[in-house]
């Protein structure tokens, strides 16, 4: 793909390029999608080692004050006024509706300011929403020059500890400033692979030589988003706009999780009404893991039947797991055919071809917890 002046660039487009990416469209941005070894070897990198991901195409954010944390509650049922510093939360935007606008990464960095990460095609309407909500409260900072890596793989604290040691004693979901390489950062253990790994957010001008560093031990490999994609649907792990959105609730999205217990007691947050009574009450979907029996794998919107040919539901993501070596797919069916070995129908091109629903995650999720 030669540069395209419509598509806006990462900090890394150069070092792409050199490196022989396929970039393609993504979000508004040229991101690459595979290197010449293939997205194969690439999955298979951040399973068995180390691999290096560009995700500076997100939007990263400072909400600066003291009622940082209640503003955000106000937008999402996380409890995010709970959060210690240092710590890091998974949360979502949710509508009047009980839908979600997004999801996204929240840290309380010291009290007083909270770092937020959300969705690249999402970022100018939840800065936009998150600024009208502060009002005179908080401050929203966005950080267009910032760029965010992502170093996964059961080899990246290995590789990490190389450029910053003290990254050795941090556990899921730790975050903090950290000097990486001589270069100030800052970073979560975190990511979207299912894998242990960290995601550093670093100044742009700083970031081709951060990633130089990295890509010079033996053991990272770089990789694009056709292996981010397959190895977060591995995990069992959500994609806006495929397996979530605006008409989707978490209790339905199997996200209920991300609603804090004092939240689910006390509300105030958009769309209360709706997820609180589908925590009580149930839902009329629900967000599962799906199995083709064969080799032939099931893309999103790809019809979901009961053994007798009635509609219970869709695939919202689906393809080849490579370390599963063979089919995968989430999608949404009917809470009676949610519980793990019912046997459905997946029509793939008018084809009916058999599968069972499955617990997620399809692979075992390796965080660090400590």
């Amino acid at each position: 793909m030669t540069a395209d002046p419509a598509l806006k660039t990462t900090p890394l487009d150069a070092l792409h390029r050199e490196l022989g990416a396929r970039m393609v469209p993504f979000a508004g941005y040229a991101m690459p999608v595979q290197y010449p070894a293939g997205i194969l070897a690439e999955h298979a990198a951040c399973r068995t080692a180390c691999a290096l991901f560009d995700v500076s195409h997100m939007g990263q954010a400072y909400l600066h004050g003291d009622e940082a944390a209640a503003v955000l509650e106000g937008l999402t049922p996380g409890s995010l006024r709970d959060l210690k510093p240092g710590r890091q939360r998974y949360t979502v935007l949710t509508n009047e509706a009980g839908g979600i606008l997004d999801d996204l990464m929240v840290v309380n960095c010291d009290g007083h300011k909270m770092f937020l990460v959300v969705n690249a095609g999402c970022k100018d309407a939840d800065f936009a929403l998150i600024k009208a909500a502060a009002g005179a409260r908080a401050r929203l900072e966005v950080l267009p020059e910032r760029a965010l890596l992502a170093l996964q793989g059961p080899k990246a604290a290995a590789v990490m500890a190389h450029f910053a040691p003290a990254a050795t004693s941090m556990v899921f979901m730790d975050a903090g400033p950290l000097t990486v390489g001589g270069i100030p950062c800052f970073v979560t253990r975190s990511g979207y692979s299912g894998e242990d790994g960290f995601e550093i957010s670093v100044a742009a001008a700083q970031a081709e030589n951060l990633a130089r560093h990295f890509l010079e031990m033996p053991d990272c490999t770089p990789a694009g988003l056709g292996a981010r994609d397959s190895l977060r649907l591995e995990a069992g792990l959500p994609l806006y706009g495929n397996d979530i959105d605006a008409t989707t609730s978490p209790v339905e999205a199997n996200l209920a999780f991300a609603i804090g217990k004092r939240r689910r007691t006390e509300g105030g947050f958009p769309g209360a009404a709706r997820i609180l009574a589908e925590l009580e009450n149930g839902v009329s979907r629900l967000r599962v893991g799906i199995k083709p029996d064969g080799r032939a794998p099931a893309r999103a919107h790809t019809e979901v039947q009961d053994t007798t040919g009635r509609t219970i539901g869709e695939v919202t993501s689906g393809g080849f797991g490579p370390t599963v070596d063979g089919p995968v797919a989430m999608g949404y069916v009917e809470p009676a055919f949610s519980e793990p070995g019912t046997p459905v129908v997946l029509m793939v091109r008018s084809k009916p071809l058999a599968a069972h629903v499955v617990a997620l995650p399809f692979v075992e999720q390796r965080y660090h917890r400590g």
